[in-house]
């Protein structure tokens, strides 16, 4: 790779549009400056600055990983969340925008009256719907549940990064845990991947994210349906859960959670218009 931090952005930007990575350029640029260690605009204040041999090996093997389309963000080691900044690595999902539409869901419900006092995140992962709802619900505390207990160490760096180590508990556990208590919210982003669609998925996703957090089993509803036979006892009457959903499975996974006690749930989309969300309050 040349040397200017102008052609070396755009020869990298070159060799990932090659590898068919989405926003190639961004991407090469986001690498530079994550060698670098500024913002992204320093880029383009000091376009002629010459990289160090240090450096241009150092980008030269985060693009050769990119090529091979490892996640931007476990090359960074960042992904930004709801405004906010969160640590990922392999062993969580990468935070994405349609994710953004259970916090929308939730401040939704909140505008009309309900304040949820007591949140409970099952499969928390990196932690960022979790802290995110913190983060919008001040006077609010919440317990976040994972099976993984390297997912759970990235969440706890993100609690103490955002200084919510007051207000939050990570545990692990699974979907039939009992806490001791009823929560005002659930919230879970579970697997909804069927079993037989995991290859099809993109090389980031397939080849990179931790499969148990993707596999829902042949429909992709196994995790709907036991969080569900147990929610009575994590739920409390009045309570609100929300579930984020796969395409085409917001209308089923609505119709279970009626069939167990839940009150007219609400499907909410993301911004490509799917619905992504559905959330509805447990009856009495």
């Amino acid at each position: 790779m040349t040397a200017s931090l102008r052609s070396a952005v755009l020869e990298a930007g070159e060799i990932l549009r090659l590898a068919d990575v989405s926003d190639a350029k961004r991407d090469a640029a986001l690498l530079l400056a994550t060698v670098l260690g500024e913002e992204v605009t320093y880029l383009y204040r000091e376009p002629d600055r010459i990289l160090t041999d240090e450096e241009r090996k150092r980008f030269k093997g985060l693009v050769v990983r990119r090529a091979a389309r490892e996640p931007l963000s476990h090359l960074t080691g960042h992904r930004e969340f709801w405004s906010l900044d969160f640590l990922v690595s392999e062993d969580v999902l990468d935070p994405r925008p349609d994710s953004e539409t259970l916090i929308e869901a939730v401040l939704s419900s909140r505008k009309r009256g309900f304040n949820p006092q007591r949140v409970l995140d099952l499969g928390t992962g990196s932690g960022c719907l979790l802290l995110t709802i913190l983060s919008e619900i001040p006077s609010a505390t919440g317990v976040g549940i994972d099976f993984s207990a390297a997912a759970l160490d990235v969440a706890r760096k993100n609690m103490r990064r955002l200084g919510m180590e007051a207000r939050t508990e990570f545990h692990r556990g699974n979907w039939d845990l009992d806490l001791g208590e009823k929560f005002d919210l659930v919230i879970s982003n579970p697997p909804y991947i069927s079993t037989g669609d995991i290859e099809e998925l993109q090389p980031e996703v397939r080849d990179f994210e931790p499969h148990l957090a993707l596999d829902g089993g042949t429909d992709g509803l196994d995790c709907y349906r036991a969080i569900l036979s147990n929610i009575r006892n994590i739920l409390r009457p009045g309570g609100q859960l929300v579930f984020e959903v796969g395409m085409d499975q917001a209308q089923e996974v609505g119709q279970i959670m009626e069939n167990v006690g839940f009150s007219s749930p609400e499907f909410h989309k993301d911004i490509a218009a799917i619905e992504r969300c559905v959330s509805a309050f447990l009856r009495d």
